[in-house]
């Protein structure tokens, strides 16, 4: 068979409020009910997403629900939903539920480019990328591969305080070797895990030594993402 089309279920404190959050992504309401049982299917494009209502005792942080979507394009789809986002509260939800991660390289899933939505629900929806990305972007230093790990620890499996260690501890063995770009990118997804822990210090610090790093035209171009990263964690920040 051909032309499969998988639609998850998935739990919700209240169903409303996962409209409300969708609506904002861009998605659109094509079913709801609130008797005998409370259910809302929403669709953006060929993505359909469906959820049903707990008993007022359930936690959104202690759901296991989750799925995986391949999409052509991570960082496309990534742009819709943050202006999205942006539109609505004027700013990127990097932290707390809900939120979301940027795309970036997984080492756990063959060098594919993956994000994920934490939605209110407390259900992980992770995006990624249908081909892997190209070979010269792969690791190739101690402080990238260091990342990855890290990004691996943080973005897939949510423990963000685990990937902050891994990350300090890379980037103070690696400060005097690694490329600026390097850094920056390392930098970045750092102050995106203290913006997590609510450690603003930790994040100001962080993004003021990205800002501070020399780069060259064709760099910045080359690091568009993580040089809007720096924006839109200020913006949390109040900076």
């Amino acid at each position: 068979m051909a032309n499969e089309i998988a639609i998850p279920l998935l739990p919700c404190r209240s169903i409303d409020e996962m409209v409300d959050f969708y609506t904002m992504l861009g998605f659109r309401r094509i079913y709801y009910q609130v008797r005998p049982n409370p259910y809302v299917l929403l669709k953006r494009e060929d993505l359909q997403l469906g959820f049903f209502g707990m008993p007022e005792a359930f936690k959104p942080e202690d759901s296991y629900g989750t799925c995986v979507i391949v999409v052509p394009d991570t960082g496309e789809l990534f742009e819709a939903f943050a202006a999205g986002m942006r539109a609505a509260h004027g700013k990127l939800l990097v932290s707390g539920i809900p939120r979301m991660t940027r795309p970036r390289r997984r080492k756990n899933d063959g060098d594919h480019s993956g994000f994920a939505v934490i939605d209110p629900g407390g259900n992980w929806i992770r995006f990624m990328a249908a081909r892997p990305l190209p070979e010269k972007e792969a690791a190739t230093s101690r402080l990238t591969a260091s990342l990855n790990r890290a990004v691996v620890m943080g973005d897939s499996h949510g423990k963000h305080e685990r990937a902050a260690e891994i990350l300090d501890g890379a980037l103070e063995r690696d400060k005097d070797t690694a490329s600026a770009a390097e850094l920056l990118e390392a930098l970045v997804y750092r102050a995106e895990l203290a913006v997590r822990a609510k450690d603003h210090a930790a994040a100001g610090h962080a993004l003021a030594q990205a800002r501070a790093l020399t780069l060259t035209e064709a760099e910045r171009e080359q690091l568009a993402q993580p040089l809007a990263a720096i924006d839109d964690l200020e913006a949390v920040l109040g900076v």
